[in-house]
């Protein structure tokens, strides 16, 4: 049976909207949000030349916050646009050809084109739709979750990923280095060059109300980093002392987030970002985020060199995929 698609309901909805997308009052952003102040996480300039100070401002912002925006990260503009084009053409495009992408019925995978992702909460929905497929490394590349329509969407992804590299190596560097360990070892130890660059476009259409509903329920990432472009549409949402606030959105900045697997490889040292979306009345929000992972058979657990007899694991070691198993069907850790 075909899964009804958000895009369709917000087309059909007026006024109202089916009661499983509306949550819980505890949970509705009209109701949750601190309204009028916008967090302004930590902003790093990847251009600063002095090296040190980006690496301590990452460390930091991964202790201290679980998230932080990047500047001047060498990722040209018009790069980031097409891939932005692309994925908003797809998302365009009639119903029956968007369903030829359809992450396959049981798949083990997440990829595909689809609606629900995980166990709902509550029996609620998210108010999105998505495409996830792999961009990275090219062995465990599936071109058929790969849209064909337009026709330069290949080109473009795959251009956005070679500047993507960079980035995440110098991150990781960073981090590595943060937690007292060797630029390499924290790369390495998650999976060196077979880690997957996973992406996913996240398409929220508007809704007549806002702030009943949530695009993505308060979550963590299953990553080790997720480096996200954004739409110029609000709706990113971080907890901080326990309240929701808007994150406040720079220009041509990337945002990151510290990933279940960054903190558990830290043994606790960097936090992963609480975090969920919001969506808007009036504007269709959407959103890049590559989520960077270990391979699915790969074994994670605290970094062997950051845990002692005053310092014991915080964490399981297990298979990625196991992990990402119990996070999606919502099983205890």
């Amino acid at each position: 049976m075909e899964e009804l698609r958000v895009q369709r309901v917000a087309s059909e909805s007026k006024d109202s909207i089916p009661t499983e997308f509306v949550r819980l009052e505890t949970e509705q952003p009209g109701k949750t949000t601190v309204h009028g102040t916008q967090l302004e996480v930590p902003i790093i300039d990847f251009s600063e030349p002095d090296e040190d100070k980006v690496l301590h401002e990452i460390m930091e912002a991964s202790r201290d916050w679980g998230m932080f925006q990047i500047v001047n990260h060498e990722i040209p503009s018009q790069v980031i646009e097409k891939l932005q084009a692309v994925g908003k053409q797809f998302f365009e495009l009639p119903q029956e050809e968007k369903e030829q992408y359809a992450k396959p019925e049981n798949s083990p995978s997440i990829e595909g084109y689809g609606t629900k992702l995980q166990k709902d909460v509550n029996n609620k929905k998210g108010w999105v739709d998505h495409l996830f497929h792999k961009i990275s490394p090219p062995s465990d590349i599936n071109y058929r979750f790969w849209p064909k329509n337009p026709p330069t969407y290949r080109e473009a992804n795959e251009e956005y990923d070679k500047y993507l590299h960079g980035v995440i190596d110098k991150l990781f560097k960073s981090m590595s280095i943060g937690l007292g360990l060797e630029g390499h070892e924290l790369k390495e130890f998650v999976g060196g060059d077979s880690i997957v660059h996973l992406l996913k476009i996240n398409y929220y259409p508007p809704c007549p109300c806002p702030d009943l509903v949530l695009g993505v329920p308060p979550h963590t990432d299953m990553s080790c980093i997720t480096l996200l472009v954004p739409n110029y549409v609000q709706g990113l949402q971080a907890s901080r002392d326990g309240h929701w606030y808007d994150v406040k959105y720079i220009p041509n900045a990337l945002v990151i987030h510290i990933g279940d697997q960054m903190e558990i490889m830290s043994n606790g040292k960097y936090k992963a970002v609480f975090h969920r979306t919001t969506v808007s009345k009036d504007e269709t929000r959407i959103s890049w985020p590559v989520f960077v992972e270990p391979p699915p058979e790969h074994v994670v657990g605290p970094h062997p060199k950051l845990i002692n007899k005053d310092n014991p694991p915080k964490y399981k070691s297990k298979k990625y995929k196991d992990y990402a198993y119990c996070k999606l069907n919502k099983i205890p850790q």
